[in-house]
């Protein structure tokens, strides 16, 4: 029996882990799980106590996409019914930011589909971002596709504070699941986030034909590109994608995924994102001794759990929402 404990204090004290010590936590016995995640909590509690952030997305732009990602109903390949339309406009933005402000979500994300922004949807973002922060104080993350560096200097003076692009897989399998872009432009893009000094947000999908390994060198990839919030997503698998009809993952599974990255990336925000209610299932609140961030309501194309069971799941886990955006004078909250 692995004692998960002593690695969790070994973490703490600077640890990093080898390959062999991740892989024996994606191989660890489902008998020993409950004390996995108690090392997890360990280095979680220690960085952020019992405290948990919201984040909430709205969906700017849907399909109409040209890349060929596996994974997504929105891609050129994909024959998934999904709604398409154009960058909605500054008050749609707006409008979601105050429901985010309403629930007490800590990070509103706007999303966009598509390869990267025009400077015109740029000039949207930037427009809306300015008024959301002036009425709400909200933190606001983009994730608007791969990024030229004049586009990341605007989002920047105009108060965006992340940009989320996420790696998805590793190197290695990443042509396994698109080749309209490489790894490469997706790192390049979350470099060139962190030069405009945005914080960079960047995650993967797990259960798409990756192997363990794989999975370990997501992990230990995205501590080599310190990115301060890390979304798990577990495949969705999508009717009409290429990867429809996928289901490799079970509860217990993603459960050790997730103390991986917390193990490996102990420091950073850990995100249980798309695909929790249907892969986790009735073990999602396990998953928040490891991951100290959820989403709260529907992704893009895919609905969310009621709004109202996140927040009865983290009363009932004795945890406390992170909540502490500053509204200017005339907002009343």
């Amino acid at each position: 029996m692995a004692n998960w404990l002593v690695l969790a204090e070994q973490v703490l004290g600077g640890h990093e882990l080898t390959d062999e010590e991740a892989l024996a936590i994606l191989d660890c016995p489902d008998e020993e799980l409950l004390l996995l995640l108690q090392g997890a909590y360990r280095i979680r509690s220690a960085y952020y106590g019992n405290k948990v952030k919201l984040n909430m997305i709205i969906n700017a732009k849907s399909g109409l996409c040209p890349e060929n990602c596996g994974y997504c109903s929105q891609s050129a390949v994909s024959t998934a019914p999904v709604k398409t339309y154009k960058m909605v406009d500054k008050e749609t933005l707006l409008r979601g930011a105050e429901e985010a402000h309403r629930l007490r979500i800590g990070t509103y994300c706007i999303v966009a589909s598509g390869r990267g922004p025009s400077d015109k949807e740029i000039d949207t973002v930037v427009s809306a971002v300015k008024e959301i922060k002036e009425r709400f104080g909200l933190k606001v993350c983009a994730c608007l596709g791969i990024l030229k560096p004049e586009q990341a200097a605007r989002l920047k003076e105009a108060g965006v504070d992340r940009y989320n692009h996420n790696i998805n897989t590793s190197k290695q399998h990443h042509p396994n699941i698109t080749t309209s872009h490489t790894y490469d432009d997706r790192v390049r893009t979350v470099e060139t986030v962190k030069e405009a000094g945005l914080s960079p947000c960047s995650g993967v999908i797990i259960g798409m034909k990756e192997t363990k390994r794989d999975v370990v060198d997501m992990a230990r990839s995205l501590r080599a590109l310190d990115a301060d919030s890390i979304p798990v997503n577990f495949l969705h698998a999508i009717d009409g994608t290429p990867l429809a009809g996928t289901n490799e993952l079970n509860p217990r599974y993603c459960l050790k995924v997730l103390a991986l990255f917390r193990y490996m990336n102990p420091t950073k925000e850990i995100r249980i994102a798309g695909g929790r209610e249907v892969n986790l299932r009735s073990l999602q609140p396990l998953g928040l001794y490891a991951a100290n961030s959820i989403f709260v309501g529907d992704y893009l194309t895919t609905a969310g759990q009621e709004k109202s069971a996140d927040y009865q799941m983290l009363e009932d886990l004795g945890f406390e929402i992170e909540f502490a955006p500053v509204p200017q004078a005339g907002v009343v909250s």
